[in-house]
């Protein structure tokens, strides 16, 4: 499974941005997530999404801002991101997993076989 990660860019605190990440195929991918990179930090969990919706989870500095989807139809998996702030700025990264994880697991960059190649978000005034 290739990974197509898009849609960062330079948005204003309090504006919003929607990332896309377009997947080669379905199979792999039971299991969606989005991780982010601050400079000179390790990558940390944003959101994860489990086919059908059964598992939907966030982090807390996210959670309420930060909507993670998918469209199975398209492939694709989006990040809509509302009241951004400057804390937000990082490179941002799809992930997949071919497995169903649960909550922990899906935390967990080690979870999963497939990632993105990171879409930039700055947040500036």
């Amino acid at each position: 499974v290739q990974l197509q990660a898009s849609g960062g860019g330079l948005v204003q605190p309090g504006g919003s941005l929607r990332l896309s990440c377009v997947g080669s195929g379905s199979t792999g991918t039971n299991t969606v997530a989005w991780f982010r990179q601050f400079p000179g930090k390790e990558r940390e969990f944003v959101a994860a999404r489990r086919r059908g919706g059964s598992m939907t989870t966030y982090a807390t500095s996210v959670k309420g801002r930060f909507t993670i989807s998918r469209d199975n139809a398209k492939n694709t998996i989006y990040l809509q991101m509302n009241s951004l702030n400057v804390d937000d700025t990082a490179v941002y990264y799809c992930a997949a997993s071919p497995r169903g994880l649960t909550t922990s697991q899906a935390r967990r960059g080690d979870a999963y076989d497939y990632w993105g190649q990171g879409t930039e978000v700055t947040v500036s005034s």
